[in-house]
């Protein structure tokens, strides 16, 4: 993808300037993971909830792609430590683990299709987003970002919703 291309499927998820602080209330949907950087800025993907048992364990297997701008968000109900794979998932994903805070507690970049060796968390999570291997890296989506999400307890979240 020529550097044109690139910045073009960047700028459709990260704003970098103006972005949201911890303090400031995010406009939340449930289709919407919203992330404000530590470096400044947000980033933005239209996410698929997985908040099911079944729907955890499909996760993006059998998918052939994934747009830069989405992703899969994955939700308990409670934090837990949790481990991932790759079986049957096509595609090079990142693994971002989200605490109930909303804050991201560990990145795990460029995990390998077809892989059935577990991808843990390292640290209690209730959420984890997987998104295109290699774009957190690149938009800055790293430990100490935060998140804003209905699925996270107003009471307790880092950046809260409206």
């Amino acid at each position: 993808m020529g550097n044109g291309l690139a910045r073009g499927a960047l700028s459709a998820l990260l704003w970098v300037g103006f972005g949201l602080h911890d303090a400031q209330a995010a406009a939340c949907r449930a289709d919407l993971a919203l992330f404000s950087l530590p470096r400044g800025g947000e980033a933005r993907f239209t996410v698929e909830v997985a908040d099911t048992p079944a729907e955890r364990a499909q996760g993006l297997m059998a998918r052939k792609s994934l747009p830069a701008s989405a992703g899969m968000l994955f939700v308990y109900d409670s934090e837990r430590e949790v481990a991932f794979w790759m079986k049957n998932t096509l595609i090079p994903l990142d693994m971002i683990f989200i605490d109930a805070t909303g804050a991201v507690v560990a990145v795990h970049e460029n995990a390998v299709p077809l892989d059935e060796t577990p991808i843990p968390s390292g640290a209690p999570v209730q959420i984890v987003l997987e998104i295109r291997g290699g774009l957190a890296r690149k938009i800055g989506l790293v430990p100490g970002a935060h998140l804003a999400h209905p699925a996270i307890d107003p009471a307790r979240a880092l950046l809260p919703c409206d």
